[in-house]
């Protein structure tokens, strides 16, 4: 086995998932977000917030490292369609020194199992469309389904490439939406496999993304303005054709969302 294989293997196995519910636990969820993001403090989801969500339903899962927090998911108690108790993830943070080990991936599915367990079936949140390693980790690694398009969700965003935390560049934080059907048999077969199933029908339309989006944003605001207009305007082109954006296409100089029609 290769030597990155066994380490991310065993730093993996020695992660535990479990509630965060001390003071302590939450001030290092506070302190995680300024390390992921990079965010200026008025951005960050603070203690109170994370308190005060458990004591209305909802929850926050640590991965811990012995009493080491190295990752969070922050979950709230929603509605869908008036009637319908959902869940929403507000919330998923891995230190730095931690990513790309799998982490994020046992935060996720841990989430599902435990909203499956309180008998929900459907979990939403959202993410910023010119991120490749977030489209292909929601669409490709859990099997999400995307079928709305939020324009500029938050206002303007910040930038957090290492280096530029805190920094505004003046782009709209636009987001997709993305829906979990946590007993979809796409999900349970991501939930056994790791990766979502090949689909039985050529995508009916593509959405291409530029390959760096967080250099493109230093380097070049207005042009990065100009392309999330770009693929604002072909998402809710797609989504008013009545596609569904189910998988994306990695690639170093084109990744592109993929589009299916709905049956």
């Amino acid at each position: 086995m290769p030597t990155d294989t066994v380490r991310r293997a065993d730093e993996t196995s020695a992660v535990t998932i479990r509630e965060v519910t001390t003071i302590e636990e939450y001030d290092a969820c506070v302190q995680l977000q300024r390390e992921a993001f990079g965010l200026e403090d008025l951005e960050l989801s603070p203690r109170r917030h994370l308190i005060v969500s458990r004591s209305a339903g909802g929850w926050t899962l640590g991965a811990f490292v012995g009493d080491e927090l190295v990752g969070f998911v922050h979950h709230l108690v929603a509605v869908r369609g008036g009637e319908e108790i959902i869940g929403y993830s507000h919330m998923m943070a891995v230190a730095q020194t931690r990513q790309n080990l799998g982490v994020g991936a046992r935060l996720k599915w841990a989430q599902r199992e435990r909203t499956l367990a309180e008998g929900r079936r459907f979990i939403k949140w959202t993410w910023d469309p010119l991120r490749a390693r977030n489209a292909h980790f929601n669409l490709n690694r859990l099997g999400v389904v995307v079928r709305s398009y939020a324009v500029n969700f938050y206002g303007t965003d910040y930038e957090s490439a290492p280096g530029d935390a805190g920094q505004q560049h003046g782009i709209d934080s636009d987001r997709l939406a993305a829906g979990w059907e946590l007993d979809s048999p796409r999900v349970e077969e991501c939930a056994r496999t790791g990766q979502a199933p090949p689909f039985a029908a050529e995508p009916a339309a593509s959405v291409a993304i530029p390959p760096d989006w967080s250099a493109l944003m230093h380097e070049d605001p207005q042009a990065a303005q100009k392309e999330l207009l770009r693929v604002r305007t072909e998402f809710q082109q797609a989504f008013a054709a009545g596609l569904a954006c189910a998988g994306f296409e990695r690639s170093k100089t084109e990744p592109r969302y993929l589009f299916f029609v709905e049956r």
